[in-house]
């Protein structure tokens, strides 16, 4: 007589594993009817397909245009919070800004998250927020991966990156090659932070929902909703006045001193006057609180110019009255030593 088959205790499976095949649908499901209202003409397949396809056309010779980025340690304050459609614009924006800076129209986004536990109205969330921004770019969310991965993230942890295409005409292609000693400088101003130096600004205020959650009177709402504020994108105000400039600075990590020379041709220097424009009060409590040297404040944030606008000082007129925001904050000057930004 054979013995009896013990029952099994093995429970192998991979929802087991930490890994939820039925969210992941349900998400998708979600992503896509926010990714479809953001499809142009040219948009010939978008999400569900194996890969995105865009009809280039309307162009002599077109230059492609492309950038990638993530939003950074930004993602703790969201997470403690549980506002995730902020960041969604961040990503978006921050593409498209830095896409732009060469003169290039934005075309198609596509995106990358991956969570430690898959929360399907979560991740809508973070798409409908990246949604909301290409729309108002006229930029298509073509498609994305949404992963899960149980045994790389913890908790409540995720992390995005965004990877933008864009087009400009050969002859359009805006480097700052016609910058010149006398050239102005202009300012437009950053909404916060956008997405950099929040490693130093978690440090300094916590990341716990609490700690978030203080009131400050000088900003007038909570340190979290401040930090919190969505990248600006400069696009649509700036590409009508493209023909009267000679350079675009998108101000990111490494602040004036490390972005500005990005456009800057041999041999001239950025002089920028701190007096020429007001830092805003989340950037002068940050730098209080932390105590933060003035020199590191301006190498980790924007400190309020979220854009530098290089133009010649007869289009200066032209570009503030168009944009009435944009300040003059410095000048182009013949080079000083290794200096190619000077702060004073």
């Amino acid at each position: 007589m054979c013995p009896a088959r013990k029952k099994s205790t093995v429970k192998s499976s991979y929802a087991a594993a930490g890994v939820n095949i039925d969210a992941a649908s349900q998400a998708k499901e979600l992503i896509a009817s926010f990714a479809e209202k953001t499809y142009r003409p040219e948009v010939l397949s978008g999400v569900g397909f194996y890969g995105g396809m865009f009809e280039l056309k309307g162009y002599k010779n077109p230059v492609l245009v492309s950038s990638t980025d993530g939003v950074g340690t930004k993602l703790k304050i969201a997470i403690a919070l549980d506002k995730h459609d902020t960041v969604g614009m961040d990503i978006v924006n921050h593409s498209v800004n830095d896409i732009f800076t060469c003169g290039a129209e934005p075309l198609f986004f596509l995106d990358y998250i991956a969570f430690a536990k898959l929360k399907p109205e979560q991740a809508a969330d973070i798409v409908r927020g990246m949604a909301q921004a290409c729309r108002e770019a006229g930029c298509a969310l073509i498609g994305g991966e949404t992963a899960q991965m149980p045994g790389l993230y913890h908790g409540e942890d995720y992390d995005i990156a965004g990877f933008i295409v864009g087009v400009v005409e050969k002859d359009k292609i805006i480097k700052g090659q016609n910058i010149r000693v006398g050239d102005i400088c202009l300012g437009l101003p950053s909404s916060g932070p956008h997405t950099n130096g929040y490693s130093l600004a978690r440090k300094i205020f916590g990341e716990t929902k609490a700690e978030l959650g203080k009131y400050y009177p000088e900003l007038g709402r909570t340190i979290g909703e401040a930090l919190l504020e969505p990248h600006r994108c400069y696009y649509k105000q700036l590409k009508p006045l493209l023909p009267n400039i000679k350079g675009l600075a998108h101000i990111t990590g490494g602040g004036l001193p490390d972005n500005v020379p990005r456009i800057l041709p041999d041999g001239v220097s950025a002089l920028f006057r701190k007096k020429d424009w007001e830092v805003p009060p989340l950037f002068r409590l940050i730098q209080n609180k932390g105590t933060v040297a003035v020199a590191e404040m301006f190498h980790v944030f924007n400190m309020g110019i979220g854009m530098v606008v290089v133009c010649a000082p007869e289009s200066v007129k032209i570009i503030t009255k168009t944009l009435p925001e944009a300040m003059i904050i410095g000048e182009i000057v013949p080079q000083r030593g290794e200096d190619y930004v000077i702060i004073e």
